[in-house]
Parts: structure tokens; C-alpha cells; sequence
């Protein structure tokens, strides 16, 4: 727990949280891990938690209105990055603004953006600043948080969890931008790190609560992983579920993808 320092989980010999999932030899590698005979393994995934959070930290009218009402918030974001005639087909617009969302989630520069993907300098600039005109209240939240964090030295999750950010008014540019990064970042990650763990002790404690055998074996990133009876793993499904939609009120919904299936590359997707 006190490695990363946002506050998620890692692990190491083997590195679990590093198990490829996007490419097609990615997810024959998660074929790999398989339940006990008899069993199943139940993926449980918070969708775009991160980005929710954000809504819910910046208090962003049209972040909050995408996420309430369901809507796809890559695609609302390509339409306001690039508008309705730019020739891209839906797929790459919906890439380019997924880079562009978690670009500026995690503080990256346009350089880093451009070579995400593939595009010049200056636009991947023009990408930030139309982003940024789109989602104003997003930049506010932004400059407050380092503002705040200049001044204190200290960056916090929304429970009040805090990360020491010294560096941040360093005289060198390399280790100051380093901890401008981090800064943004903190609040965003960091609370939701804390959603997951906060759901994590709400299910120790519902499952053998429940008389279940489900338990929970895993977790990677915004996903739980538990290993359940086949006969119970719609009833340990749904609570699982509840439970972890449930773990904190945002003033957008928590929504969480759940699986089951032999394997867990089966049960992820």
C-alpha cells in the first residue's frame, strides 16, 4: 500500500498490476489466470472513475451533465475538441479525445500529447487550450489546486488524505514540473484509489456477512477481482456491484462493470 504514492495498490514478483489487457496478446496472457474447479473469477470494474471524480472535484457543468445522462464522455469530448466536420471516423476521434482527457488528468505537457498521438506540437497544444475553453471550470480546479498546494506544500484527496508536494517550488524546471504533475494528479487518482479501497473494506466485511465463500483476491487499477462458487457468483456479482457504486456519493453516479467467467480474461470482458 505505501508504494505508490497516490495510494493504489502495486505489486511486484510478479508485477499483477501490469498484466496487459489492450492488445489481443494481452488478454490471451489474462486467459492464463483461471478459478479452482468449481469456481469462478468475478471482474468488477469502475468505469471512468477518474474522470468522475474529476466532474465531481471541479464541479464542471458539462462533465457532470455527460456523466448524468449516460452519454459517452470520449465522444462529447471529440466534439468539442474537434467539432462535427473534421474528418475523423468515430474511432480515432474517440481515441484522440480519450489521450486528450487523461493528458490533461495527468498534466501532461503538449509535447507528451503530441507524441501520444502522433500529431504536431502545436496542435496537440491547440487540443489543450480548446479542451480546457470547453471544460473551464476543469482549468479552475486546476490552478486552485496548485495554488493551494504552493502555498501549504501539501495536495489532498477529496477524504483528506495528503501527499507532501516540496518540490513543487523548486528553482529547477524539470523537478518543479515533475511536481506539478503530481499535484494535479493527486486529488483525481488519489480519491479514487480511496473509493476503491473504501469499497474493498465494505466487501470483506458484506461478503462472509452474507454467509458467502466469495473472496476477493485481487486488485489492479480501478478493478476487484474475487474468486467465487459457480452458484453463487450472480448473488456475490450484485453485491459486489452495490457495494462498490455505493462506497462514496459523487454528484455524478458511480458505475461499475462486473463479469464472471472461468478465466479472467472472459470475465473482464
Amino acid at each position: 500500500q505505501a508504494v505508490a504514492a497516490t495510494g493504489r495498490w502495486s505489486s511486484s514478483d510478479p508485477n499483477l498490476q501490469n498484466i496487459p489487457i489492450r492488445t489481443e496478446l494481452g488478454r490471451e496472457i489474462r486467459r492464463a489466470f483461471v478459478a479452482d474447479e468449481g469456481n469462478v473469477l468475478i471482474s468488477a470494474d469502475y468505469s471512468q472513475i477518474e474522470l468522475r471524480v474529476l466532474a465531481h472535484l471541479s464541479e464542471d457543468e458539462t462533465l457532470i451533465e455527460a456523466f448524468r445522462t449516460g452519454e459517452d464522455i470520449h465522444e462529447r469530448t471529440g466534439l468539442k475538441l474537434f467539432g462535427t466536420d473534421s474528418g475523423l471516423d468515430l474511432y480515432e476521434l474517440r481515441s484522440r479525445s480519450k489521450m486528450v482527457n487523461y493528458a490533461v488528468l495527468y498534466g501532461k505537457t503538449s509535447f507528451t500529447l503530441a507524441k501520444d498521438i502522433n500529431v504536431s506540437q502545436e496542435a496537440a497544444q491547440s487540443f489543450i487550450d480548446a479542451y480546457f475553453a470547453g471544460f473551464p471550470r476543469v482549468r479552475a480546479f486546476i490552478e486552485r489546486t496548485l495554488e493551494e498546494a504552493r502555498r501549504t506544500g501539501v495536495v489532498r484527496t477529496m477524504f483528506g488524505r495528503r501527499r507532501l508536494v516540496p518540490n513543487l517550488t523548486s528553482r529547477n524546471f524539470q523537478m518543479r514540473a515533475q511536481s506539478e504533475r503530481e499535484t494535479v494528479n493527486m486529488p483525481v487518482q488519489g480519491t479514487a484509489a480511496d473509493i476503491l479501497k473504501r469499497a474493498m473494506i465494505d466487501l470483506h466485511a458484506e461478503l462472509p456477512g452474507r454467509g458467502l465463500k466469495t473472496r476477493m483476491i485481487l486488485t489492479v487499477h480501478d478493478e476487484l477481482l474475487f474468486e467465487s462458487p459457480r452458484d453463487e457468483a450472480e448473488d456475490a456479482a450484485r453485491i459486489v456491484k452495490e457495494r462498490m457504486e455505493g462506497a462514496t456519493e459523487l454528484v455524478v453516479p458511480l458505475t461499475v462493470d462486473v463479469g464472471f467467467a472461468e478465466n479472467w480474461r472472459d470475465a473482464k470482458s
